[in-house]
């Protein structure tokens, strides 16, 4: 694979800019929890969804000003977030990552932990939410992270096997406490965020990505409801 980025893409920001994006994402967590507090919202999970829509709300604003006011780049096109040309089998190729590394997991006997996770989608209108978000808005946001910010400047430096890697180590651990901090769990996403960071860099595409990790997550809750007897026609 080669790291090079096509013309106009080329990867302009520094670690220094890593540094401040990660000084935002503290920011705007701490601001969520300010402005969601007051609401009193029942539900862990709705709750824990607001506060996750209004973080990424105040950390890409954030990353769109550093873009437009310190580089006076455009946002959209530096993250790579443009159509990959013969894309069309990424969204299948999502859906049968979700079974390979639902396999894996079984091979490496990853416990079904009461996790924080679990817990927030034991209702089913929940699961509906975590479902739509989780394959709309969370994967878009996580792209742009990790695979459109972090990837391309770690592979310009390291080259890309090691900038590849060295990108989905962080999405795996950030997962960590949503699986009550299992180290398998985090592996396993680890290996998903190394693929989604292998399509980004072949078709030089964050958007390609995007639609993997969406079509990934997307059949994961999918096999969720099919589980649950108030979704009888995912049976």
């Amino acid at each position: 694979m080669e790291s090079a980025e096509p013309a106009g893409r080329e990867v302009f920001w520094g670690f220094e800019d890593i540094l401040l994006f990660i000084g935002l994402a503290c920011v705007s967590a701490l601001a969520s929890m300010f402005l969601i507090k007051p609401l009193h919202i029942r539900s862990k999970g709705v709750e824990a969804l607001t506060a996750q829509f209004v973080l990424y709300g105040f950390l890409f604003l954030g990353l769109y000003l550093i873009f437009k006011l310190k580089y006076a780049r455009p946002f959209w096109r530096s993250l790579g977030f443009v159509p990959a040309a013969g894309g069309w089998w990424i969204a299948p190729a999502g859906v049968a990552l979700a079974f390979g590394i639902s396999g894996l997991g079984v091979l490496l006997k990853t416990p079904d932990l009461d996790s924080p996770m679990a817990r927030m989608l034991s209702e089913p209108t929940t699961i509906v939410l975590f479902a739509v978000f989780g394959s709309t808005l969370g994967p878009l946001c996580e792209e742009l992270a990790f695979r459109g910010l972090l990837q391309p400047l770690l592979v310009r430096n390291a080259g890309p096997a090691a900038g590849i890697l060295a990108a989905a180590l962080p999405f795996g651990v950030m997962h960590l406490p949503q699986y009550g901090n299992s180290c398998r769990h985090a592996l396993l996403i680890t290996l998903a965020g190394a693929t989604f960071g292998i399509v980004r860099q072949a078709m030089r595409s964050t958007l390609a990505a995007t639609v993997m990790h969406s079509a990934y997550n997307f059949t994961f809750f999918l096999a969720l409801m099919s589980k649950r007897e108030e979704f009888p026609a995912l049976w």
